[in-house]
């Protein structure tokens, strides 16, 4: 059988709660004054980051605008280029035509249709 030891059954001291010494009015305005300027400080620095999204924002707005507009204005040149030539093609074809081949346009009330389906 085991025996108890004498050091087994002294039990060790508690530790003292240690004392909350008293701060002074200075320390707890100082304290205070330091957590209003880290507030002030953090409250300008939010505004700058929303200053600078706002103004970032609006960028992007101006930059779709002026997209948009390119794109209509690319589609716009692109239907006069199309207009344009089909206009300058029309007369120099006939006019080679008719220089080449010697080919006129037909009149139209000498063409007629015939009906292939009945």
């Amino acid at each position: 059988m085991a025996s108890w030891s004498a050091e087994a059954a002294v039990a060790e001291p508690l530790a003292r709660p240690r004392r909350r010494t008293k701060r002074s009015a200075k320390s707890r305005r100082a304290r205070a004054r330091s957590g209003v300027l880290w507030i002030a400080i953090s409250g300008v620095l939010l505004a700058g980051i929303v200053f600078v999204n706002v103004a970032v924002l609006r960028l992007n707005l101006e930059l779709d605008k002026a997209t948009q507009q390119r794109s209509k204005l690319r589609a716009e040149n692109a239907t006069l280029q199309s207009e344009l030539s089909s206009r300058l093609a029309s007369p120099r074809i006939q006019a080679l035509a008719r220089g080449k081949d010697g080919l006129v346009p037909a009149d139209p009330s000498t063409i007629g249709y015939l009906d292939l389906g009945g």
